[in-house]
């Protein structure tokens, strides 16, 4: 195992209380390890941020593009029947071409979306379907946010377990960016949200009877809109990057 990256992960973890965008699940999610767990993985990079990713195809996990910096090199995380980490070579990763990372970092939308393909499947993993977000975007509409980031923000020992909860969108959802909020807190108090570790996490929708993923966990923010998590979790929807999701797997000789 490389040592480099296994101090990388370690320090990852110690340190997530770091205001980068990459931001688990708070507010007493629930683990989510049979289900989700099967699907969500975590992400680790070689300057030292980790973040979340969903197996599309046995080779192609779906992030966001600010988990990936250029120059940086990524593994996968995969834990042995010990929980011991084990580390996964990533053959080659793309991030959108109209990403914007200024624009993530102030929480505007943009082409948060990124690929990483994997040397070899992954052995007990499930893949999650893609999609889009149904239409007309409304207010109120539910869906299901996971990913394995800290459960506390700052504690980056609660990280590293995959947790999922359900909230709804706010007001004015739309193509390019939906808002997410626990309906039990509405942003008012600390509530469920995304936090250190959750960007690049799947969003999905039940559609037709099955979850879909119709998003990627982008930024959060703590309630009233405060710097941290709990409040707000901001979702880059892909009905305007599916297509290039579909045309990169193929460059790669993934069928999707």
């Amino acid at each position: 195992m490389n040592r480099n990256f296994v101090r990388t992960f370690a320090v990852a973890l110690l340190g997530a209380a770091c205001c980068s965008p990459a931001h688990a699940l708070v507010g007493g999610a629930k683990a989510d390890q049979e289900t989700l767990g099967r699907s969500v993985l975590t992400i680790v990079g070689s300057r030292g941020n980790f973040c979340s990713g969903t197996l599309i195809a046995p080779t192609l996990v779906l992030s966001a593009a600010h988990c990936v910096s250029p120059g940086a090199s990524y593994k996968i995380v995969q834990y042995d029947v010990d929980r011991q980490p084990q580390l996964l070579a990533v053959k080659r990763v793309a991030d959108h071409p109209q990403f914007n990372a200024q624009g993530i970092r102030a929480h505007r939308a943009s082409a948060d979306v990124a690929l990483l393909q994997l040397n070899d499947p992954l052995p007990g993993k499930t893949i999650l379907p893609l999609g889009i977000p149904f239409e007309p975007f409304e207010a109120g509409q539910a869906y299901t946010i996971a990913g394995i980031g800290v459960a506390a923000r700052g504690d980056g020992k609660s990280g590293g377990t995959v947790r999922s909860a359900q909230l709804v969108s706010t007001s004015h959802p739309g193509k390019l960016q939906i808002r997410l909020l626990d309906p039990a807190t509405n942003n008012e108090r600390a509530g469920l949200g995304a936090c250190t570790g959750d960007s690049g996490g799947p969003v999905l929708q039940q559609q037709n009877g099955r979850n879909v993923v119709i998003g990627v966990i982008s930024w959060s923010t703590a309630a009233k809109n405060a710097a941290g998590c709990g409040g707000l979790t901001g979702v880059t929807p892909l009905t305007l990057y599916r297509d290039w999701i579909l045309q990169t797997a193929k460059a790669w000789g993934v069928a999707l």
